[in-house]
């Protein structure tokens, strides 16, 4: 016997944070956009009056501060605080720090062999290698519908990027060396690993999220960077906390604090979402930000523009709607206890295994394998997965042998 329910995409791994979550992605999505409009706003005759390097140094000093203020808040409300401290747990999480520090030096050697155009097309790579890896390594079954949704996204913001046909710009887009597109791949991937093993920690364990955001090493690694940018510049303009703060006005601080509340939103949706759910809200973020770019900064619009925000509304549609609403499914009818009756040629027992099975269905968990019934039968459940469609299916083996 097969059981079937038509539920939104990934309802159960937010059920009791769904508010939060929307709350939390929206802001998310407000940070990026700002972030950006912002950026914009601080650079001076089209450069850096600041080392633009000490923002994410600073950025991460704000995130280590707001958590450790938090988690003070939390140990002093409930004496239940989860805070793992052995070693083996502790030295996992200066991994994601890592891996985005040899990703930003890929980036750096991306953009000697491309254009930015090239770069910024080649940059939504990371779209896609994410849910690959998604499904690889959080072991996380997407939909076909779902893979769709993903692939149409790196389509729209690729073509949103797209330059028009007629400049010479497009001549040259795929003419770079074997080497760029390469390290390009390399780039996107790097980028998604470090996405979805920052998932992995986050949700490894109950430990407290602000803890967790404690143990992450930005500071260190950034202050790693600072370092090596002296040591290869040959302390030109002197060590990098002597200028820390050179430069710096009420709109760079501003970007300071925007890039570290959007560091700690960002690891909120790691621990209570995942990493599509960071992957949409930035996205659009980036589309949402060049629609305002034509408003403050007199940017000229392309039809490229527009049609990739349709597709990528499309895709953010077809992702996270539940799938009644993007197929004609038939309708369901509840079975009445004549026709259970029926099925259980008139025993009662029979019938309340079947009745069982129904209600446990719709109060299942994942990975839960087995109820044992009211009347001590035993109802043998296949795990519960998604079909094609995204629809929640399990498989009931009902014994219909008398109890003795």
């Amino acid at each position: 016997m097969v059981f079937r329910r038509s539920t939104p995409h990934h309802s159960h791994q937010f059920s009791d944070v769904s508010g939060c979550f929307e709350l939390a992605s929206s802001k998310l999505l407000f940070a990026a956009l700002v972030y950006g409009i912002l950026t914009t706003l601080s650079q001076s005759n089209g450069g850096y009056k600041y080392d633009y390097a000490t923002v994410p140094f600073l950025a991460e000093i704000f995130k280590l501060v707001v958590s450790g203020l938090l988690l003070r808040r939390e140990c002093q409300r409930s004496s239940l605080t989860r805070m793992t401290t052995q070693w083996k747990s502790v030295c996992l999480f200066p991994i994601p720090s890592l891996i985005y520090l040899v990703h930003n030096n890929v980036q750096f050697a991306t953009l000697t062999y491309v254009d930015t155009s090239t770069y910024q097309i080649m940059g939504n790579l990371k779209i896609v290698t994410t849910g690959i890896l998604f499904r690889l390594f959080l072991r996380r079954k997407l939909s076909y519908l779902q893979w769709m949704a993903i692939v149409l996204l790196a389509v729209g913001t690729t073509t949103s990027q797209v330059k028009g046909c007629g400049e010479s710009s497009c001549e040259f887009l795929f003419s770079a060396p074997i080497q760029g597109y390469m390290l390009g791949i390399l780039s996107a991937c790097l980028s998604a690993l470090a996405g979805v093993y920052t998932e992995f920690l986050m949700k490894k364990n109950n430990d407290s999220l602000y803890w967790q955001n404690v143990q992450l090493f930005g500071v260190i690694f950034n202050m790693a960077r600072l370092l090596l940018d002296d040591f290869t510049g040959g302390f030109e303009n002197g060590p990098w906390w002597q200028r820390l703060l050179n430069g710096y006005s009420i709109t760079t601080w501003m970007v300071v604090i925007n890039l570290g509340s959007t560091g700690l939103l960002v690891s909120w949706l790691m621990k209570y979402a995942d990493n599509i759910v960071k992957v949409y809200s930035t996205s659009m973020a980036m589309l949402l930000t060049t629609v305002l770019s034509i408003y403050l900064f007199n940017y000229k619009p392309t039809l490229q523009l527009f049609l990739g925000l349709i597709i990528c509304m499309m895709s953010l549609h077809m992702y996270f709607a539940p799938p009644n609403m993007l197929v004609d499914l038939p309708p369901t009818e509840k079975a009445s206890p004549e026709s259970l009756n029926e099925v259980g040629n008139g025993s009662h027992g029979e019938t309340s295994m079947l009745e069982s099975a129904a209600y446990h269905f719709g109060h299942l968990d994942y990975g839960l394998e087995s109820v044992v019934d009211t009347n001590g039968s035993n109802l043998a459940y296949l795990p519960l997965q998604e079909n094609e469609l995204g629809m929640e299916e399990i498989t009931v083996l009902i014994d219909f042998q008398e109890n003795s």
